[in-house]
């Protein structure tokens, strides 16, 4: 037995490590990031003026711009809001059982060792999801981790922007089966739905724990249809554009079944991209006031293309994508290719990247690397090397499968594509054909070389035959 001086000397340097690595274990959870997903819906690639848009005003985004890694070859995993926001929350390509998961489609069981947003609870943070899910009801997105959920649900888009947000405001409008949970109880008639989501994430930020690190995934429901603003932003957008000059640039073209709208002359959708900008920078302005902005990684981007089609049936179009092709539904680039900005002041040193090619999958394994937290194979990639500048993506190459077109809504025909490099391959499965583009040099894919390079065409079109056997894709 040790003897009572040498017990005490022992008990006390047990005491002096364990609190010591207390201590340590307390400053390495203090000193991870806190993370800021900001996630807009039907938002396209040249919405931003920092983009080239010369209607919609975004200071505030195009300010966060250029304090970020601006992405120029984004890409989301599927051109329509419930396949892309599986990709994104699995970090996978948006397969479930041999199909595409559609409009209806509930995400249940995902296995643990898959759970890639569990994982950052697991890692010790406080989480929390607001605004659009789509993929089922609130214990769902429980069960991904998120421990503080607000809005969400099954519903796509609002019945109104303007508080009650599920009573219709238009005539002969039909009342939805998914409403929005809660977020009338916390308004006031008329308030409209993009600030209190914010004013709400706002508050959450402001009263989470401060011992702990926190991510908040704030999923807006702007700017998808109903195509609602306030009438002040309205009345300016609508003076703005009735005074631009839009040249012999056409209002429509056809495409597929219907039209692809040229400009951007919808004063409305405007307003609702200006609304969105201003309550992006009420976020990030409280992430400074509060002193967080150098530890906080804040990613913005667009779950697909902005909605510039239409089919048989004839719509009220929201935007142009233009210079890039088609929309939302489409998967030429203007409806699969999306803005993406990442920020961590003193980390990723802002730049433009014009040559990686990354998706929306990415977004998670990116964050769990930076977090040192080991996941199982995904599809998705940590972007972590290329957000420091070590690595370039340029010979990447990534898929698509659409097999739910809608010819009826937005015009477009089955299709799977696939990108490598500088071409990317569309084969239009049922009208057996296939176009071919170099992407780097045609961004607006006019100018289909399928004929000029047989060999690259058949080279991609074997490859894209290959990936869709291999995850069961028959169509």
């Amino acid at each position: 037995m040790f003897p009572i001086k040498n017990t005490f000397i022992f008990l006390m340097a047990v005491l002096l490590i364990s609190s010591r690595k207390s201590t340590q274990d307390k400053s390495q959870k203090q000193t991870l990031p806190n993370i800021v997903i900001l996630l807009v819906d039907d938002l396209g690639y040249h919405d931003l003026s920092c983009k080239g848009s010369q209607i919609y005003q975004t200071p505030h985004i195009d300010a966060f711009a250029k304090q970020s890694v601006d992405f120029t070859n984004a890409y989301a995993n599927y051109p329509r809001c419930v396949p892309s926001r599986f990709a994104i929350l699995t970090a996978n390509y948006p397969v479930q059982n041999g199909d595409i998961p559609d409009d209806g489609f509930i995400m249940s069981n995902i296995p643990g060792d898959k759970n890639v947003t569990k994982a950052i609870e697991q890692a010790g943070y406080q989480t929390a999801y607001f605004g659009k899910f789509h993929l089922g009801d609130k214990n769902i997105i429980h069960k991904l981790g998120f421990q503080t959920v607000l809005g969400a649900g099954r519903a796509g888009s609002p019945v109104s922007y303007f508080q009650p947000f599920n009573v219709p405001k238009r005539k002969n409008e039909k009342i939805k089966k998914n409403l929005i949970p809660g977020l009338d109880s916390l308004s006031n008639k008329g308030d409209y739905l993009t600030d209190v989501l914010t004013r709400q994430a706002i508050q959450y930020i402001k009263n989470r724990n401060p011992e702990k690190p926190f991510m908040l995934m704030l999923a807006f429901y702007a700017v998808h249809q109903p195509l609602e603003a306030k009438k002040d932003l309205i009345e300016k957008n609508k003076k703005e554009i009735t005074s631009f000059d839009f040249g012999n640039q056409p209002t429509y073209i056809k495409e597929g079944t219907g039209r692809t709208k040229m400009r951007q002359d919808n004063p409305v959708y405007a307003a609702m991209v200006e609304n969105l900008d201003a309550n992006t920078g009420k976020i990030l302005q409280t992430l400074q006031d509060l002193g967080l902005e150098k530890n906080t990684i804040v990613i913005l981007t667009s779950d697909h293309g902005g909605l510039s089609n239409d089919g048989y049936k004839r719509r009220n179009l929201a935007t142009s994508n233009y210079p890039l092709r088609a929309g939302k539904g489409w998967l030429y680039e203007g409806g699969i290719r999306v803005p993406l900005f990442v920020r961590w002041p003193g980390y990723f040193k802002p730049h433009i990247d014009s040559t990686s090619t990354v998706m929306l999958m990415d977004v998670f394994p990116t964050l769990l690397d930076i977090i040192r937290h080991t996941a199982k194979p995904v599809d998705g990639k940590s972007l972590l090397p290329v957000l420091q500048e070590k690595e370039i993506w340029a010979n990447r190459t990534v898929y698509w499968h659409e097999p739910h077109a809608r010819q009826r809504s937005t015009g477009e025909s089955k299709a799977s594509a696939i990108r490598m490099g500088d071409y990317k391959l569309i084969d239009f499965y049922k009208q057996q054909k296939v176009e071919l583009y170099n992407i780097k040099k045609d961004i607006s894919e006019q100018y289909d070389l399928s004929d000029d390079l047989p060999e690259k065409k058949a080279q991609l079109l074997q490859k894209l035959k290959e990936w869709k056997k291999e995850n069961y894709l028959n169509e």
